[in-house]
């Protein structure tokens, strides 16, 4: 009997593509292909038959990561011409026929747009030995009515919408993704049903931006009753989204995620600077007063919500006052964790061809003095937490050093990462289950909680996330679900404006 082909995607960037590359997985194995990883580790190849890159195109060492990568992988290449070698995602996107002509040991090459057809350019480039390239411009069929082979059991990714209607000078997003086009809130409901009856307990509603969802079908105040939709769901404990823009960010949604209670107490509000001139550079259509407005309504209304935000230091033509003015905000708005990162050129964005290009030793020297500020806020709002009771979603592989310290890991609903140690004679939670703990100490990435060893809180709550997640320990990969047929789309139909009751169809 032959051995199945295997397959090893590997993902880069943002959590479009995580998704998108559990919809990879997902096809390769409708297609017959077997996950590297469920090979026991004695026959084990080291390197699958098909090997796929889903990349990403925003910072300027994704090119460099790339080539790296698929240079490694050349001598098993030469050394089995059988093996095949796939690059999609946004570099794809991006760069086309310039990965074959820069790596022409690649077989495939396929876009955002057209993920769908990896199988068959696998094919192909088998048959006609020569490398398939396919890009296509705009998006045919939404993503989700693909197959899947979700990472998770107790957690899921569930897209409202994919692209960009947003001309920010330095993402090359728009360009890569396309349009903003938004799903039916009824297909976006039936999916999350779907996974709340396969034992998924945590949702996180995926966009560009989250918060002009409905803008294509004329309902602007769609976000937020989508929002509430989702806490009509029985069985949906945690509802999560990524990203919105502070310029779209409307009342409505911020009473619907107060008032929905599944809906979780984090929101991750990418600012990119504090500088009223950058920010208008950058063709930001807000400014920082009003970002500050926007949290401050959030903190009214859900006061124990943890916001998180997205950076960026050395903007073409920032001066020493303009990083002045994002110190100022970030010292005001007390983020309690920020991803900052270093401007770096983008061919084809307009902020590529601006004047006053930075010096790296300016820009590092600044992002250096940024990630000190926001260690001090963010060191000083867990340690505002210790002594509290949280609620920990428990998940493997939260803690990298779990073994060594006899804890286990999980998110907590404002999604701060939580160590919590587990009483000697307790119940041991499963991934997918919910521990109640007391935080002991505030540490500037995460909180300890060992409460339980100390007398103090320790409860656990058995979930059908955990079930779920026990349910899957003899799979081929443990704790992986099966792959899911894609969801349906109903039709093409004409794009009347969503009203409640359609929300919850």
């Amino acid at each position: 009997m032959t051995a199945p082909k295997t397959y090893d995607v590997r993902t880069h960037g943002c959590q479009m593509n995580v998704h998108d590359s559990e919809r990879l997985a997902g096809l390769l194995e409708t297609a017959g292909y077997v996950d590297l990883a469920s090979v026991p580790e004695g026959v084990r190849p080291e390197v699958a038959d098909v090997v796929v890159f889903n990349t990403c195109a925003v910072r300027e060492n994704a090119d460099n990561k790339l080539y790296g990568n698929l240079g490694q992988l050349r001598p098993a290449k030469t050394a089995n011409p059988d093996l095949q070698i796939a690059v999609g995602g946004c570099m794809a996107q991006k760069d086309r026929d310039t990965i074959v002509t820069r790596a022409p040991w690649v077989d495939v090459v396929f876009g955002t747009h057209n993920i769908g057809s990896l199988p068959a350019l696998l094919d192909r480039a088998r048959h006609n030995k020569r490398a398939e390239v396919e890009i296509l411009e705009s998006l045919q069929t939404f993503p989700s009515t693909l197959p899947t082979r979700r990472d998770s059991a107790f957690a899921g990714w569930v897209s409202i919408s994919v692209g960009c209607n947003n001309t920010c000078t330095f993402c090359i997003v728009p360009s890569l993704r396309g349009r903003e086009q938004d799903r039916r809130p009824g297909e976006v409901l039936a999916e999350v049903e779907a996974l709340v009856a396969q034992g998924v307990v945590e949702v996180t509603l995926l966009g560009q931006n989250v918060n002009t969802y409905g803008v294509e079908f004329g309902d602007r105040l769609a976000f937020g009753k989508l929002l509430r939709a989702c806490g009509e769901v029985e069985g949906l404990e945690r509802v999560r989204f990524t990203s919105p823009h502070p310029a779209a960010f409307t009342d409505d949604v911020i009473a619907a995620m107060a008032e929905t209670p599944n809906v979780m107490p984090s929101l991750h509000m990418p600012l990119q600077s504090g500088s009223d001139r950058v920010l208008r550079a950058m063709r930001r259509s807000y400014r920082s007063a009003r970002f500050l407005g926007i949290l401050d309504a959030v903190r009214t209304a859900i006061p124990d919500a943890a916001i998180t935000t997205d950076l960026i230091v050395g903007f073409p033509g920032e001066t020493e006052q303009d990083f002045a003015e994002t110190l100022r905000v970030v010292e005001a708005a007390r983020f309690s964790s920020a991803f900052t990162f270093q401007y770096s050129i983008r061919p084809g964005t307009p902020a590529a061809t601006m004047p006053d290009q930075l010096p790296k030793a300016v820009v590092q020297e600044r992002f250096e003095r940024l990630i000190e500020l926001q260690e001090r806020v963010s060191w000083a709002e867990n340690r505002g937490i210790e002594g509290r009771e949280v609620e920990v979603l428990v998940a493997p592989g939260e803690g990298r050093k779990d073994g060594a310290t006899a804890r286990l890991s999980g998110r907590a609903r404002d999604n701060r990462l939580v160590h919590f140690a587990v009483p000697a004679g307790a119940e041991r939670p499963r991934p997918g289950d919910v521990v109640t703990v007391g935080v002991t100490y505030g540490a500037p990435h995460h909180l300890v909680a060992d409460s339980g060893v100390h007398g103090g809180t320790y409860a656990v709550r058995r979930t059908a996330g955990g079930d779920a997640w026990e349910a899957l320990q003899g799979a081929a990969v443990p704790g992986k679900p099966a792959v899911s047929l894609g969801m349906p789309s109903v039709g093409v139909p004409p794009r009347p404006a969503v009203t409640v009751s359609a929300c919850s169809a």
